[in-house]
């Protein structure tokens, strides 16, 4: 696995501080046998593992995730000349050559996440060899086991089958380990998670913005879900739900947070952390998702900051026409989650774009703000639980769980009373409730649904390119929806660096 040699272990000594969210300060010279001293020097350590997910939620998992999905697409600038990279992945057409792929974002998602697999694993070989606090010790080892699950969980959702490092890597030879196993990848996961509920304190004992045990315990049951290991699902749901650490949030629209505050509410799980501001630690994925080209007086009232400028490229992360579909008469979420804005310089004849509006806060400055990302939110608590309960033929039971969301957003209850009615409203629940959270692709794929419903989706793309935010006379490449699979081919740039893909 290649860059994750001895250079990529040593960055888990990257120092940082936390204050009330965490924060990560510059790298040093020091070496893991200087370092590793003092309960101070792990918890700098446990933030340095935190800090490539800024990095993985800011620029990459929603390209790899929602618009893998059809819930929102890439929308062509044809005046600025093409961005394959983002296209492949919105267009299901990324290059494949033996079983490789040189996407930089597929590329790029990989490596962070064995970053954090670098850093943790080196937390974990040696803190139980440094004497302090024990309480204040198995709650750095809780979070660092959590942290290595979720990027492990990551990676055998996005490659099935990867490396296993479970040691810190101090020759080229280790940095190259055959790929193991899914189960093997997902034992080594349950494992981790397993333990950090152990070790982790509940959330209102826990520092802000840390995985507590409700983090950890939510972990296991996606994991479990995505397993259909139903029972074990719903045994950690009913625990959270009884823990009267959470509840969900009466407006959804005030769920999501804002720049500067609103963050790590009731509803919230897990969330990562950004702080508005020239710290280095902002966000800035609500510019990416704006469609193009659009002029600063045109952003300025969704940004709300001082000094807006233009926007020129491609949109990202542009809601598709079947995710509008999506939203029944009445319901609250849609006017939260999607907003649209008239574009003057688009060559469309229909100028009228929709965005992203859940995400769409004011702050000070363009291109930095501080709005947090949601991991894990109670709301999705209720949905896995509901599903959970189904498929164990609980399906009045899982009805409750349902209508509490729907409840929320206006709707009345479900009118679904079979187990496979259920399952199906269970399933279109999670796409309007969870709309750009980065979860329908996920959805999908555990649901054995990829070929019928990214395949049915190209189709009407390929068919309507105006409703998909071409112009007229233009289209989708013709390679566009050529090579719809469930898993990513693993980067070829890592290929190079081992003998096993």
């Amino acid at each position: 696995m290649k860059k994750i040699s001895i250079y990529i272990a040593l960055l888990g000594i990257i120092m940082s501080s936390c204050e009330d969210f965490l924060t990560i300060a510059p790298e040093t010279s020091l070496s893991s046998a200087t370092f590793y001293k003092t309960e101070t020097d792990f918890q700098q350590a446990v933030n340095a593992a935190y800090a490539p997910l800024r990095t993985i939620t800011n620029d990459r998992s929603w390209l790899l995730t929602e618009m893998r999905s059809d819930n929102t697409i890439y929308a062509r600038n044809i005046n600025f000349g093409a961005t394959e990279q983002q296209e492949d992945l919105s267009d299901h057409s990324l290059p494949d050559a033996q079983g490789i792929t040189t996407n930089v974002h597929v590329l790029n998602q990989y490596r962070q996440d064995y970053l954090i697999i670098a850093r943790t694993n080196q937390i974990l070989t040696l803190i139980d060899d440094v004497e302090f606090n024990q309480a204040a010790k198995d709650n750095l080892k809780g979070q660092t086991l959590f942290l290595r699950g979720y990027a492990y969980y990551e990676l055998a959702r996005y490659f099935g089958s990867v490396p296993l490092h479970l040691e810190p890597v101090t020759t080229r030879e280790e940095a190259a380990l055959p790929l193991a196993p899914e189960s093997e990848v997902y034992a080594q996961i349950i494992s981790d998670i397993q333990a950090a509920i152990n070790l982790l304190p509940i959330r209102s004992q826990q520092g802000v913005g840390r995985a507590s045990k409700g983090s950890a315990q939510m972990l296991l049951a996606d994991v479990f879900i995505t397993q259909k290991r139903w029972a074990e699902a719903e045994t950690l749901l009913k625990a959270i739900v009884n823990s009267g650490e959470y509840e969900l949030i009466p407006n959804y629209e005030d769920v999501f947070s804002e720049s500067v505050g609103n963050k790590n509410t009731k509803e919230s799980l897990f969330e990562i952390q950004y702080l508005e501001g020239p710290q280095g630690l902002q966000s800035s994925f609500l510019y990416s998702f704006m469609p193009r080209p659009i002029s600063l007086q045109e952003l300025q009232p969704i940004t709300g900051t001082s000094n807006p400028q233009p926007l020129d490229g491609e949109g990202n992360n542009i809601p598709t026409p079947d995710m509008i579909a999506a939203y029944e008469d009445g319901d609250l979420r849609k006017d939260a989650s999607i907003a649209y804005v008239e574009i003057s310089g688009s060559d469309r004849a229909d100028k009228v774009y929709p965005y992203i509006k859940k995400y769409a806060k004011h702050h000070a400055l363009h291109g930095n703000h501080g709005i947090n990302w949601p991991i894990y939110r109670y709301a999705e608590v209720l949905l896995f639980l509901a599903e959970a309960l189904n498929e164990q033929g609980k399906t009045t039971e899982a009805a409750g769980h349902l209508n509490t969301i729907r409840s929320r957003a206006g709707l009345a209850n479900t009118t679904a009373s079979s187990q496979a009615d259920m399952r199906e409203a269970i399933f279109k629940e999670r796409r309007v409730e969870l709309a750009f959270e980065n979860k329908r692709w996920f959805d999908i794929t555990r649901a054995d649904r990829v070929q019928e419903i990214i395949g049915a989706f190209g189709a009407r793309a390929l068919a309507n390119p105006l409703d998909y935010y071409y112009p007229a006379g233009a289209t989708f490449r013709s390679i566009a929806f050529t090579n719809i699979t469930k898993f990513y081919l693993l980067p070829a740039a890592e290929a190079e660096l081992t003998p096993h893909f």
